[in-house]
């Protein structure tokens, strides 16, 4: 009976080490920023996640140098770019003092017209994804817009925005849109978070098995004991009878 039920009781702990290697991932040391796309003079933000007391930040920064319109250094640093140029697009992360450097956002700024509004952070696979096309020369409701993934066309919405229903991993990639007479958008990364599905049994069930073999061990523990008990008396007897 233990041999059958043993599967079932590693699958349990395997899962219990998925979870906890999950959630260090999700709070990983990461940035941030409000946007992945802008237009010239807009501002964007960036912010740092997943520090621990011991991190200290030296900034946020790019290729070039760190940024300068920061708040003060705290748990959570802000910085601001406040009126962004094309020249400002690139990989921007966070740096801690002791050199270590977060994973790192690609900002596009546009100085053209149109950029693509998508979600800044990975989405969670099922999750319904909108992706929007926006262009600074209209404000109307009313706007045809061309979408892109990986260069090769896909849809087009004579509202300006698409809806991916049910984000799976072959959505991932880079999108961008066009708008006639507008001009097209930088591309920016979507990406898809796997969801962990369980095909482990139940927990209830997992629960009885773990309870059945610390019974196990408890009786083959104590079984060990008297006949340690037993061997120790039994060679008392002989020192004595000598």
């Amino acid at each position: 009976m233990v041999h059958t039920q043993f599967p079932s009781l590693v699958c349990s702990v395997m899962l219990i080490i998925l979870g906890a290697h999950v959630q260090n991932n999700e709070a990983a040391f990461r940035i941030v920023p409000t946007r992945l796309q802008l237009l010239e003079q807009e501002s964007v933000s960036f912010h740092c996640e997943g520090l621990d007391g011991s991190t200290q930040l030296r900034g946020i920064r790019d290729a070039r140098d760190f940024i300068s319109t920061c708040s003060e250094r705290t748990p959570v640093l802000y910085c601001t770019i406040k009126r962004a140029y094309s020249r400002d697009s690139g990989d921007y992360w966070c740096e801690a003092d002791g050199g270590e450097r977060s994973h790192s956002f690609t900002i596009s700024v546009n100085a053209g017209s149109v950029i693509l509004e998508s979600p800044v952070l990975p989405v969670r696979e099922g999750s319904a994804v909108t992706l929007s096309c926006r262009n600074k020369t209209t404000t109307s409701s009313i706007l045809s817009a061309d979408f892109y993934k990986d260069g090769r066309y896909i849809r087009s919405s004579s509202t300006g925005n698409i809806t991916i229903q049910r984000a799976s991993k072959s959505d991932e990639g880079l999108y961008k849109c066009s708008i006639s007479d507008g001009g097209e958008s930088p591309e920016s990364w979507l990406a898809v978070r796997a969801v962990h599905r369980e095909t482990c049994p139940s927990s209830d069930h997992s629960l009885h098995v773990l309870l059945f073999l610390r019974t196990v061990f408890t009786v083959v523990m104590v079984a060990l004991l008297l006949l340690l008990v037993g061997l120790l008396h039994c060679g008392k007897l002989r020192v004595t009878q000598k």
